[in-house]
């Protein structure tokens, strides 16, 4: 029942935007939130059945709440995320990026300076950034040191001292690596010019520069100083080169946020190409780990706020795959067709890869995580009731009829469990009969774990069709499992998965991890069967030529293998030698039989 204080709380609350808090009975901050009518979202928590047990449990723990009412959803979108960041509430998404990015800075100061740095400090200068990879960082700046000659000291480099000979002697200036302002052999407009030019660059923006240096190109040429234009060549080439390294899209997309997200049972990720003057210029994606089963939709929202923050943007437009509420400021996108649907699915392409890449991390860095999201994955894909850690999958083996067998192989955690896996030797059923094998081996199976009160599995797998899957459903039938056990048939040829009573199959991505897995325990029952059916085809083809000898027991054929190793060498063996084994009487048999026929 709910607090009577917090009821009266509840019914008091404005019907305004906010965003409130939740806390427990130790007065910890457990949840924060947003919402465009305080009212109405915070007494949806009390008055609606929640399908998500986790938000059940967050209900229980509400002690008492705060809210604070804002001008506008995009405040209450703000606000909510800087709280999250800063309390990091046991109930809210967990956005999983706590490293310090480089920056490059343009120094304010009278000959300003252009280098990397991870602090950033409000003393006027100029900051471009975050970026993702200080490998970036590295290839910019020594693009901007190939086209420019910046000073790298850090001098006072005041008009007065500049005069009065402070710096009498530049080492940078006489290695050529600057133009000496130090000494006074530039001015201070010049140098700025060259910067105005950098922070273009920064901001993406080549198309000034290269004007600017083909110009020039240009009139060094027609004055005839040809060393001076092969240097500005080289620059233009330099400029070039690095444009064409990066991904242009379209020149008329310019200044434009794209966001996409992919997301699984725990994890979202956002990926965030930033766009300028048509070339992409940044790339990063965002992990954010649920708590409540947050929809993508609340994800991106909160993942865009906190994106732009971070990276800074002032970009008016944003590219993304559906709706999303971030205020009357930002424009919002949904591309369809042409070059902006493009960008849009090369930012999924990117969260897909970065998915990837982090499960493959995490598969050798976390096993258990990785063990928990492919369950979680499994029971959504196959809409099991519960995650499928016990598999169990059957597969018939018999060649034209002749010495039928099945398998079952045991998959626990989605891995192989070699020491539960089983043969069987089809005792029942006369001929090629692959219906009546499976409901002969999946009888079999399950009578004798229930017989021993061993665990059953979440999920029993059957390699064939409806007809197989039919079959074995009689099974459970008549050991009244139907139900308790989920069962689902795949059909080899288009890798169909049929369920009882449905004529409809399922169909999963080709890439899914799900169908992967299912694939292992087929294509692995199938490995399990055939070897099973060869050794007994082989023994069969050993022994059953000298079981036909009148008065050769099973004891004589063993001891005869294991000093003649083949039938083969039995039949060519002389008689003194098998008489050195079984005996005089047995040995004439024997040696009759192959040299009398």
């Amino acid at each position: 029942m709910i607090n009577p204080s917090l009821d009266i709380q509840i019914k008091t609350l404005p019907n305004a935007p906010g965003v409130y808090q939740y806390f427990d009975e130790d007065d910890t901050i457990i949840y924060v939130g947003k919402a465009k009518n305080l009212k109405k979202r915070v007494a949806s928590y009390f008055t609606k059945t929640h399908d998500n047990g986790k938000t059940r449990v967050l209900v229980k723990k509400i002690a008492r709440m705060k809210h604070i009412v804002v001008e506008t959803e995009t405040d209450a979108l703000l606000l909510e995320n800087n709280l999250i960041k800063k309390h990091k509430p046991r109930y809210n998404v967990l956005l999983k990026d706590d490293k310090s990015y480089p920056w490059i800075c343009i120094k304010k100061e009278r000959f300003p300076r252009v280098f990397s740095t991870r602090r950033v400090f409000k003393d006027g200068s100029e900051y471009f950034g975050p970026y993702t990879s200080m490998k970036t960082v590295s290839t910019l700046l020594d693009l901007i040191k190939g086209l420019y000659q910046l000073r790298t000291c850090n001098y006072d480099l005041s008009q007065e001292k500049i005069e009065a000979g402070k710096y009498k002697v530049c080492l940078e200036y006489h290695l050529g690596n600057c133009k000496g302002a130090c000494e006074g052999h530039e001015t201070a407009e010049a140098y700025n010019e060259n910067i105005i030019a950098i922070r273009e660059i920064l901001k993406g923006n080549f198309k000034d520069s290269l004007s600017q240096f083909k110009l020039q190109m240009k009139q060094f040429s027609k004055e005839m100083q040809f060393e001076e234009a092969q240097k500005i060549k080289e620059k233009i080439e330099v400029l070039e080169n690095y444009q064409a390294k990066s991904t242009i899209v379209n020149p008329k997309i310019s200044n434009v946020d794209v966001f996409s997200i992919v997301s699984d049972k725990s994890y979202g990720y956002v990926n965030f190409l930033q766009l300028s003057y048509g070339s992409i210029i940044r790339s990063h994606t965002l992990e954010i780990k649920k708590k409540l089963d947050e929809t993508d939709e609340a994800l991106l929202q909160l993942a865009i706020t906190e994106i732009r923050q971070r990276f800074n943007s002032n970009s008016k437009e944003i590219y993304v795959p559906f709706k999303v509420n971030l205020g009357e400021d930002l424009k919002v996108t949904i591309p369809q067709l042409g070059d902006k649907k493009h960008i849009l699915d090369l930012s999924v392409r990117n969260a897909k890869y970065y998915r990837m890449e982090r499960f493959k991390q995490i598969k050798i860095t976390d096993p258990d995580r990785h063990v928990k999201r492919i369950m979680a994955q499994m029971k959504a894909d196959l809409r099991l009731k519960e995650e499928p850690v016990h598999i169990e999958c059957f597969d018939n083996s018999n060649i034209q009829g002749t010495h039928p067998v099945a398998a079952c192989v045991v998959f626990k955690n989605g891995k192989p469990s070699k020491k539960d896996y089983r043969h069987f030797n089809i005792k029942t059923v006369e001929g090629p009969d692959d219906f009546a094998s499976m409901e002969e081996v999946v009888f079999r199976r399950y009578k004798r774990l229930l017989d021993e009160k061993q665990p059953l599995p979440q999920l029993i797998i059957i390699d064939g069709g409806k007809g197989q899957l039919s079959s074995a459903l009689k099974s459970l039938d008549a050991l009244n499992l139907r139900g308790k056990i989920a069962i689902i048939g795949i059909a080899k040829r288009l890798e169909e998965l049929f369920y009882p009573n449905d004529p409809i199959p399922l169909y999963l991505d080709k890439k899914s991890e799900t169908l992967k897995i299912i694939q292992q325990l087929r294509n692995e029952a199938h490995r399990f069967g055939i070897e099973h059916h060869r050794n007994k085809r082989s023994k069969s083809a050993l022994n059953t030529e000298l079981e036909t000898i009148p008065g050769i027991g099973d004891k004589t054929i063993v001891e005869l293998l294991k000093h003649f190793k083949s039938v083969k060498r039995v039949a060519h063996a002389k008689l003194d030698e098998l008489e050195a084994i079984v005996g005089v009487s047995k040995a004439e048999k024997i040696y009759n039989y192959y040299h009398n026929t």
